[in-house]
């Protein structure tokens, strides 16, 4: 049996979620209602009033989430204390909303307001035609590359892989300077990385030169061994614990919050450094459709000084943060849908949970 997560599989190689016979048809079932349309094209101070007066008149927002559960409970704490809308989570992995965002659309049974998950899976619900445009004002505040071409979903943070080390295990001037220093049996039975990361090998390798970068990660395994942990959270708390002495593909925030916890870990950036990008999406048949498009707005606007304040990487110009300034290669969620099969198979095949 394949040790990698089959739901992935399913979303890279086809575009969307298989299930029976095939992906699901949804595009001719998911017109915007007028109302939608109306409140997506507000404009100017008129929109913010709008939006504000008729959030509180629905006084819920429904919203599926993989963001840990106290980051976005302080997002949605701070949105019910400006406009006095409770917020209703559902938080699990990305894959998991996308297929409850799927099967609920087939049913037709609109319960949620906004998805805050992983790009690759909002751009497949944005295929699926499951998202609006809404035309946030505060777009001009981003850097470029948070912006989707046809805007139906917006990122609103950055996760950038960078490598982590227990402090304790590893020390500073031991750590390697690229890549290709893991060749070094120094690291034999030392390194890790994360089971789904198929996005950031092909970023990194093309980066390279496909078939040289390839070849090079084949041979560090080969020779030094490589574990793979299912979970970026679990990955950081093996190192942390010092049962992985040498993470290679680690969200930067994590290891941030629990080095800010005390813990032995510390993260460093191998060249070149790739970013994925979350964001936000507002379903196209929002139950509530005024507090969804106010919370992107939110998230976009406000909500980026609250990330920032938790470690998270924010795509505003508008909150400092080095990190976001810094080279980096985006990981494109086309690239993941339309070429996912191809470095699915490649990841497989370099990594294994045998390592």
């Amino acid at each position: 049996m394949n040790h990698f997560n089959k739901t992935r599989r399913q979303l890279v190689q086809a575009g969307a979620l298989a299930l029976g016979s095939g992906a699901l048809p949804f595009a001719h079932a998911q017109a915007s209602s007028p109302l939608m349309t109306q409140l997506a094209n507000l404009t100017g101070q008129d929109r913010l009033n709008k939006l504000a007066e008729g959030a509180r008149k629905e006084g819920n927002l429904s919203i599926y989430t993989s963001m840990p559960v106290d980051d976005i409970g302080a997002l949605t704490a701070a949105f019910e204390q400006r406009y006095g809308v409770k917020s209703k989570v559902w938080r699990s992995g990305s894959e998991k909303i996308l297929q409850r965002g799927l099967l609920e659309a087939r049913a037709k049974r609109y319960e949620v307001d906004v998805f805050e998950t992983n790009g690759p899976e909002l751009e497949v619900l944005s295929r699926e035609k499951l998202l609006h445009e809404c035309k946030s004002p505060h777009l001009g505040d981003l850097i470029p590359q948070a912006i989707r071409p046809h805007k139906e979903w917006i990122a609103t943070r950055l996760n950038i892989f960078t490598c982590a080390y227990n402090t304790k295990l590893v020390k500073k001037e031991e750590l390697p300077k690229t890549y290709a220093d893991l060749l070094d049996p120094k690291w034999k039975g030392k390194l890790a990385v994360e089971a789904e990361d198929s996005d950031w090998l092909a970023e990194i390798v093309m980066k390279m030169g496909e078939e040289k970068g390839i070849a090079l990660f084949k041979e560090i395994v080969r020779k030094n061994g490589m574990s793979v942990r299912k979970g970026h959270t679990l990955l950081a708390n093996l190192v942390a614990s010092g049962e992985v002495p040498l993470g290679l593909t680690l969200y930067n925030y994590k290891i941030e919050q629990m080095k800010n916890s005390g813990a032995p870990v510390e993260w460093f950036s191998l060249d070149p450094v790739v970013a994925r990008p979350n964001g936000n999406g507002v379903a196209r048949n929002a139950p509530n459709p005024h507090a969804a498009i106010l919370f992107q707005d939110f998230e976009l606007s406000e909500g980026q000084a609250i990330l920032g304040k938790r470690d998270f990487i924010p795509v505003s110009n508008k909150v400092p943060s080095t990190l976001n300034k810094m080279p980096l290669i985006f990981a494109d969620p086309k690239v993941t849908l339309d070429d996912g099969n191809k470095w699915t198979r490649i990841y497989e095949e370099i990594f294994s949970r045998k390592g």
